[in-house]
């Protein structure tokens, strides 16, 4: 049997593994909207590092390699936001996403009061929409960014289970 995938923080010696994951992944997305010039495909090593050093980072990692990335942090409100969820392209459709997004969540209840969760993904991402539903968000809110591209809120209640079966 093969190494199974464990989750943990990231830290500054992930940074380049997670960037380049980063990259990889985010091509889909580009591609979809037309757009190769989204803050994921051109976000600086020295931001990824600052990134590290003041939010929640987590990596998953298949031995040494990581795999898997989603970053968090809490405002002053008590809003918890959650962004760049990424699973490597062999790594997906085997329940990794999820097992992150609730990882992260986990986590950042545990750094203090979170009085929603908020997240952001493009209208044509599918897949990461119906992850997010099975996870108990809903759409808050819509931001027409461009021709190609609306952006969705999400929101959950932070009492709302990890997981909800679809109806």
């Amino acid at each position: 049997m093969g190494m199974s995938v464990t989750i943990s923080a990231a830290d500054e010696r992930d940074a380049e593994q997670i960037l380049k994951l980063q990259y990889l992944c985010y091509q889909g997305e580009a591609e979809l909207y037309g757009d190769y010039t989204i803050e994921p495909l051109t976000q600086s090593l020295a931001a990824l590092k600052e990134e590290l050093a003041h939010g929640r980072v987590l990596a998953a990692r298949l031995g040494p390699e990581v795999v898997a990335s989603v970053r968090g942090s809490i405002d002053e409100e008590g809003v918890a936001h959650i962004g760049k969820l990424i699973v490597h392209p062999r790594m997906q459709r085997h329940g990794l996403g999820g097992r992150l997004l609730s990882a992260i969540e986990e986590r950042l209840r545990a750094d203090g009061e979170v009085r929603r969760f908020q997240l952001l993904t493009g209208h044509r991402s599918e897949h990461n929409l119906r992850l997010y539903r099975r996870h108990g968000y809903a759409p808050a809110g819509t931001e027409r960014v461009d021709d190609a591209l609306t952006l969705i809120t999400l929101t959950k209640d932070p009492q709302t289970p990890a997981y909800v079966a679809s109806a």
